[in-house]
């Protein structure tokens, strides 16, 4: 009886330690990960914005004109549409933009990008992009970087006046200002 006892113990241990590691199954790292960056006056000061994006990658392919064709709405990133959150009221061109969170789509172009600041977050992708939803539009010059970026990237730059978020992929790069109220 004893023998069986153990067997039975030995058993349910063993299924037991089997499903905890199943239950332990974490998934791959994402082929484009989402990041964020944060524009502050300094590392001190509270925040002014924030931007959340997904990063994907050059791999040796043709990104804007191709990947990213010209002349459409783009996520500017990779799954999720890019969210932007503002901390405080900022000029945007000539629109006032309140405290809150936004949607980021761009259009590149091949001298000139639109940059587009939506109300309908929590978007995937540019595929339920809706004009109407806009709240403000600015065009920006498209400017050449001196080395290539493999991934998309953002940064926030600050500045006397405000804030400039950066975004560079590939051999190019944007500037988007928002300046304080």
């Amino acid at each position: 009886m004893k023998t069986f006892y153990s067997i039975l113990f030995l058993t349910f241990t063993t299924l037991s330690f089997s499903q905890s590691l199943e239950a332990q199954a974490f998934p791959k790292m994402d082929a484009s990960p989402m990041d964020l960056a944060i524009a502050r006056a300094d590392r001190n000061a509270p925040p002014m914005a924030r931007v959340i994006y997904s990063r994907p990658s050059k791999k040796g392919r043709v990104i804007f004109g191709d990947l990213v064709p010209f002349d459409k709405v783009w996520r500017t990133g990779a799954n999720e549409a890019t969210e932007l959150t503002l901390y405080k009221p900022m000029l945007f061109g000539t629109h006032t933009l309140q405290p809150g969170t936004y949607t980021l789509y761009t259009i590149p172009g091949k001298e000139i990008w639109t940059v587009i600041i939506n109300s309908d977050t929590n978007a995937w992708g540019a595929y339920s992009y809706k004009k109407e939803k806009d709240i403000a539009r600015i065009n920006v010059p498209a400017r050449e970087t001196v080395a290539p970026t493999e991934s998309l990237s953002m940064v926030f730059r600050p500045d006397p006046d405000g804030t400039t978020l950066m975004i560079g992929w590939d051999s190019t790069y944007i500037e988007i200002p928002f300046k304080s109220l």
